[in-house]
Parts: C-alpha cells; structure tokens; sequence
C-alpha cells in the first residue's frame, strides 16, 4: 500500500519532493484536525500546528516532520510514548532570521540618524540564528554581548555573561526557544522587570517567539519611553496581533524573519531526508534541484558612499524590510479580520531570497565595506575602472 503523506501547503515544493515516496496530500497547516490525519502514515508541519495527543490518538502517522527550527509546537513526549518518529529541521532557517536583524536594525539606524558601528548589541540566546546574528553584527563593526544560560553550563565559556549586561547594551534581540518551565524558562522573560533593567533608549528586537515578550510590559515601556525603537516579528497569541502594539513598533513584519525560499527549503530538505531514511529510500533530490535563479543577482554599488548607507542600498534591493511593514500595516487595517489575514500574509509571502545569492559589485579600492558586506553574507565582485566611470 502507498504511503499516505499529509503535508502544510505552505512546505515550498513538498508535493514535487515527497511524491515519489507516497501519496501527498497538503492543506493549510491550521486546518490539520484529528480528522484530516486519520488517514496519514506521515505528517509534515510548520509551526503553526499543534502536535499532541489531542491531534494524533487514535491515527496511523508513524512519522512527524516538521519543517521548522524550534519545536515547542510539537508533544516530543507524546511521540516517544507511541513510538512515533520525529524530526525537525535545527538551523535551517536561522541565516534568513540574523539577515533579518541585520535588515532591520540598518533601517533604524537611517530612521534614527545613528552609526551601528561601535554600538553594543545583547544577544539573548546564542544557538543556530544567535550566533549567525553574532557574526553579522561583528561584521558591521558593533560590539556584542552574548548570554546564553545552557551554553555557559555546558561550555563554562566566559564568552557567555550575564543577562544584566545584555541589558545594558544599546540594542537587545531574543533569540531562545519558548520554555514554560525550568531554570531557563522563556515564557514572558522580557516582562516589566527585564524592560525596568534595559537600558534606557535602548532599541528592542523579537524574532523568536511571541510569548518570550509580555504584551502589556513592552507597551508599557515603550509609552515611558525606555525604548528608543521596537522591532516585531512574532506576537504573542499570533495570529490574534495587539493591534495597539501594532502601531506602536517602529518595523511590523507578521512572523517571516525565517521566510527566505532558502530556508523554507532546507527545511524541507531536512525532514525529506529523515522521512527516506525512515522508510530506507534512496533521497532523489537537494535544495540546488528546487531553488530558482534569484531574481536579484547582481547589485552595483557607487563609490563614495559612507559604508553602512553602501551596506543598506545592497541590502534593500534583495530584501526592502520596510515593505513587509507597510504590507502588515495596510492590510490589518481591516481589524475584523485580523487572524485570517495574519496567516494570509504568512501563507502568500514573496519568494525572498537570502544575500549570498547576490553579488554586490564594488570598487577596487574598498576594503573594508567589503569586508563588511561579506560578513553579513553577499558575494563581492570588483569594478574595473571604466566601470566605475559608467
């Protein structure tokens, strides 16, 4: 008998992937009920379905992917208890997530008429995107503070400090799982206390969870004017956005800092090949056979400009940030509809592309912001001279 497959239509290529393993079946991943997976040998998630007993008692599924870094959506103890395979996808996504960060922080910096460069920047959580975020900021010449309490017990690594000293940097951005229990729970760390200990005019970035936040003490410090600017991508109680806290935040985006087509599909290709490995088939495909030519190849940079404003032309044309905001923005301005269209802009996101697939032509005489952009991720190519005149 096939292998009966159910699949998150939003899974880029899944149908072309896992056809030749079964019978794929996708539906959007809030519509996978008890119901729909009766008749599954398979399941394949994003974040947006739960995994438990409630979905899975009683079905044939002998396998659970699910096409994301983090896994708090899913039961794991559940699976284990029936002898249900389970596979995630860790890191595949967490380039597109940092290139995020970098995006964003770039356009406030323009919007506030500030240099990144020497600016110090707490990362909260230093795993798979944490230390891509890492990496990035280093590049752009800012000081980072890492904290990461499981790593500095595992590592004993003086690398990791204290959450007190992340808070007094200019800019802190979470990056950690969403933990409800535990000494390193998760679940509202950013409440009143964190925001009442972060440094004043401080500029704050979520893109881990939405529930890592605590609604009402982010709109609390924005309105005593702690926060120099806020940066949102994950909302607590998503898809049901605060609409107040909405139009409070400097850069609105509706969960899609990990939405590049090369992550999606590294994810994809992840689960692919523990579900062949599961059913000892052979994986026929790789990312390389799935991803398209980027729609931007190439980006030409003039001579001359100050480094940083050089760095956020090149980054605009692969990824204008600030048009995910206004697309959020505008299209939630119908606020009888808010979770549908939340998941509407989720499900129908633009194909985005993440910086190395772009080469950024420079001058030959510019070290250091090539230095710079390689660091964040583009390919550099050099102008000749009359190229330069053109």
């Amino acid at each position: 008998m096939s292998v009966r497959i159910l699949a998150d239509v939003n899974i880029p290529y899944v149908t072309r992937c896992f056809s030749h393993l079964g019978t794929v079946r996708t539906i959007p991943g809030r519509q996978i009920t008890a119901r729909e997976v009766q008749g599954a040998d398979i399941l394949l998630v994003r974040s947006v379905t739960p995994v438990n007993r409630q979905l899975l008692e009683g079905s044939a599924v002998r396998f659970v992917g699910t096409a994301t870094i983090g896994f708090e959506h899913v039961d794991v103890e559940y699976l284990k208890e029936k002898g249900i395979a389970f596979a995630s996808a860790p890191g595949s996504n967490a380039n597109s997530v940092a290139e995020y960060v970098v995006a964003a922080l770039l356009e406030i910096a323009q919007k506030k008429g500030l240099s990144l460069e020497g600016k110090s920047i707490g990362i909260i959580g230093a795993g798979h995107v944490g230390s891509l975020v890492e990496r990035k900021c280093r590049a752009l010449g800012m000081r980072v503070v890492l904290n990461d309490p499981p790593l500095f017990r595992k590592t004993a690594d003086p690398i990791y400090r204290p959450i007190e000293e992340t808070l007094d940097c200019h800019i802190v951005t979470l990056h950690v799982p969403l933990t409800f229990d535990g000494p390193d729970r998760t679940f509202h760390l950013a409440d009143d206390r964190f925001f009442d200990v972060l440094r004043t005019g401080a500029i704050f970035v979520n893109t881990s969870r939405g529930a890592v936040h605590h609604t009402s003490a982010l709109k609390k410090a924005i309105r005593s004017g702690r926060l120099s600017a806020v940066v949102l991508d994950v909302w607590e109680a998503e898809p049901n956005v605060d609409l107040e806290l909405l139009d409070m935040v400097d850069i609105a985006t509706p969960h899609i800092a990990g939405y590049s087509l090369d992550g999606k599909v590294a994810g994809m290709i992840m689960i692919y090949q523990k579900v062949c490995e599961f059913l000892g088939q052979r994986p026929i495909f790789e990312a390389s056979d799935l991803l398209p030519a980027p729609d931007v190849p190439l980006v030409r940079l003039q001579e001359g400009q100050d480094p940083l404003c050089a760095i956020l032309q090149a980054v605009r044309c692969v990824w204008p940030i600030l048009e995910d905001d206004r697309q959020m923005r505008a299209t939630l301005a119908d606020r009888q509809r808010v979770a549908a269209i939340f998941d509407a802009l989720r499900r129908d996101y633009r194909q985005r592309r993440e910086f190395h697939n772009t080469t950024v032509l420079i001058g030959p005489g510019s070290c250091r912001l090539a230095d710079m952009l390689s660091g964040i991720g583009f390919k550099i190519g050099r102008m000749s001279d009359d190229q330069e005149d053109r």
